[in-house]
């Protein structure tokens, strides 16, 4: 393990019954990386984000988070940690404001009167926005006037305003067209940029795996089976690595 590891995995298991998700992970992200995980529908990925969320609880194996061994009692207790992540599902009230959003479950209020701050979360909401590069018109549109790529930038942007330290996005492009798809990219690009976040993106267009991503894991048969540095693969070789087993 290095010094800049934020979270790992080492030989970690799930079962659900006499099913195994997965049965001998080892994976890690730095700092300031991406990780791009891929493979096959019902390789384990989403089981293994859930596990290092710690929605799930690993029937074996160790994880780590800042070098020290850790056991991710609950979803709470990741968060609190910094653990975030975005799934599919983005977990928005449409009929809330852009700023109310983006405070949920951690509004502002006064004290000893339970009142919003609503003037400061809209500064501070404005604030998270520009700091990442996310352009919307108001902080006060409801969520449901914005377009899907806004929505999951502003998904994205709330588990950044929660000081995350890991970011974990399952499958954020899914069922994007191009130009949205491409506001999420920049936005991750920008992030990486930052330097202080390690990010775990599960995507099924290597394409964009490959440009955004600094490494790729594929995940088979509940086991990583291939960790290589982006630069260094290619659309067609992860293709064919996912692709092969139905050749024989």
């Amino acid at each position: 393990m290095t010094d800049t590891d934020m979270i790992r995995a080492e030989h970690v298991r799930k079962r659900f019954g006499p099913v195994t998700a997965i049965q001998d992970v080892n994976l890690h992200v730095r700092k300031g990386e991406i990780l791009g995980l891929i493979g096959d529908n019902g390789a384990g990925k989403s089981t293994l984000i859930k596990i290092l969320t710690g929605y799930h609880q690993p029937d074996g194996g160790q994880l780590f988070f800042e070098g020290e061994p850790i056991h991710l009692r609950s979803v709470v207790h990741a968060r609190s940690l910094g653990i975030e992540t975005v799934f599919q599902d983005l977990a928005m009230i449409d009929d809330l404001p852009v700023y109310l959003n983006l405070h949920l479950n951690k509004e502002l209020v006064h004290r000893p009167l339970p009142f919003l701050r609503r003037k400061e979360m809209r500064r501070k909401a404005r604030e998270a926005l520009d700091s990442i590069g996310i352009t919307i018109g108001s902080v006060t549109d409801p969520v449901s006037q914005l377009s899907g790529g806004q929505r999951q930038a502003i998904a994205v942007a709330r588990s950044v305003f929660s000081d995350a330290k890991v970011l974990l996005l399952d499958e954020p492009l899914a069922a994007m067209g191009a130009k949205e798809g491409g506001l999420i990219l920049r936005l991750l690009m920008q992030l990486k940029e930052r330097g202080d976040l390690a990010i775990i993106l599960i995507a099924h267009n290597y394409s964009q795996i490959v440009d955004v991503c600094d490494r790729v894991n594929l995940l088979q048969h509940g086991t990583i089976t291939f960790d290589k540095a982006s630069k260094d693969t290619s659309v067609a070789e992860l293709l064919d690595l996912v692709h092969a087993e139905y050749r024989l």
